[in-house]
């Protein structure tokens, strides 16, 4: 089964789609009762609720009401939904003004901005966007983004690997989120199955064997309280990520300095 991605339809008609161009609307037709936002809306309601898996172009019909051939006439299929969806989501999302601020504390607003819109849409962080939606919340995002790196000093190229970088860490860490809380409403907290699994490893690890995976895993655990905590994950990630680019920064400014250097003597 191939991921959900963004950009599998028609390219034309979608981009009409997402930027409500009248010429997407068929002219002729049986008469609409609805309109596009509306259906957004409701599919959105529908992933929020029960995922990707149960996200159809039926399914949404069945939500709102009306017959599946009739909201045909809004989006061709589930790939057509799936643009949509995703480009609401980034209109909707939280974007704080850093206007002023260091651009460490900007770029780190940007990660917890998508940190709170993973969080609110876990199913956005299963999309593959290689080919993004190209809609006007998409592109409005990116800008938003993109301004958190102004004064740095680093070349566009290194900017926008910057700001992939981030979001990809930052979308890894909401993937493991949303699994965590799955495997909570399944089976119970992590606590509880450590009690059962940490006795039967116990049986069959040989800590004189496994040296560093007894020591650093028992100190990891107990500093986390699970074998993978993914906030504490998403903290040290994205800390990580902006030292990462502080040191960019540097380099670039240096760089600058002795080209100056050189020009001035």
């Amino acid at each position: 089964m191939s991921p959900d991605r963004t950009s599998a339809a028609d390219p034309a008609r979608t981009l009409a789609l997402l930027w409500r161009d009248p010429a997407a609307v068929p002219a002729r037709g049986p008469r609409r009762s609805l309109d596009l936002d509306t259906v957004v809306a409701a599919a959105t309601a529908l992933a929020d609720e029960q995922g990707l898996a149960a996200l159809s172009v039926r399914r949404v019909a069945e939500r709102l009401g009306v017959a599946p051939m009739s909201l045909y006439t809004y989006v061709a299929d589930r790939d057509e939904l799936l643009d949509l969806l995703l480009d609401a989501a980034y209109a909707a999302a939280p974007r704080e003004d850093t206007t002023g601020r260091p651009w460490r504390e900007r770029v780190a607003a940007v990660a917890e901005e998508n940190r709170l819109l993973h969080e609110r849409h876990p199913w956005a962080a299963a999309i593959s966007t290689l080919r993004p939606p190209l809609g006007p919340g998409q592109l409005a995002k990116y800008e938003h983004e993109l301004a958190a790196f102004d004064g740095t000093g680093l070349d566009d190229v290194t900017v926008d690997s910057c700001l992939t970088h981030l979001l990809l860490v930052v979308r890894a860490c909401a993937r493991d989120a949303a699994d965590a809380r799955a495997a909570r409403l399944a089976g119970g907290t992590d606590a509880q199955w450590w009690a059962t699994a940490g006795p039967l490893l116990e049986r069959v690890l040989d800590p004189a064997r496994h040296p560093r995976a007894v020591r650093i895993g028992t100190a990891a655990g107990t500093a986390n309280g699970s074998a993978h905590d993914p906030a504490q994950a998403y903290r040290f990630g994205v800390q990580r990520v902006l030292d990462g680019i502080a040191a960019l920064v540097e380099d670039r400014a240096q760089d600058r300095a002795q080209a100056s250097g050189r020009i001035v003597g």
